[in-house]
């Protein structure tokens, strides 16, 4: 009984812990062939003052990849900056590298 409980509460901090890391940061995205232009974004206004626009970008389906619109949102914190998204290319591997967006 005790090494079924034992596991119980391991399995349920493993998966806890897999789940607070945000998927990009779990596994690497690496595309050979690199990302289409950026998609010209009509930027409407703000929802309210506090707001900061998130541009679009592309990530990759597996497939193909797929434009994300950017939005506005509401920073974490006052002095917060977005840092957007992007595809590094390496050439030792030949490819692209996605790199998250994320506030700093």
């Amino acid at each position: 009984m005790k090494k079924q409980s034992l596991f119980l509460v391991f399995a349920t901090l493993g998966i806890a812990l897999t789940l607070s890391v945000p998927r990009e940061a779990r596994a690497e995205v690496f595309v050979r062939i690199g990302p289409p232009r950026p998609v010209v974004e009509r930027v409407v206004p703000a929802p309210g003052p506090r707001f900061v626009w998130v541009g679009g970008y592309y990530r990759w389906s597996g497939r193909a990849y797929v434009w994300v619109p950017g939005r506005w949102v509401v920073p974490p914190h006052a002095r917060a900056v977005w840092v957007a998204p992007a595809w590094a290319f390496v050439p030792a591997r030949g490819g692209y590298v996605f790199i998250a967006g994320h506030w700093r």
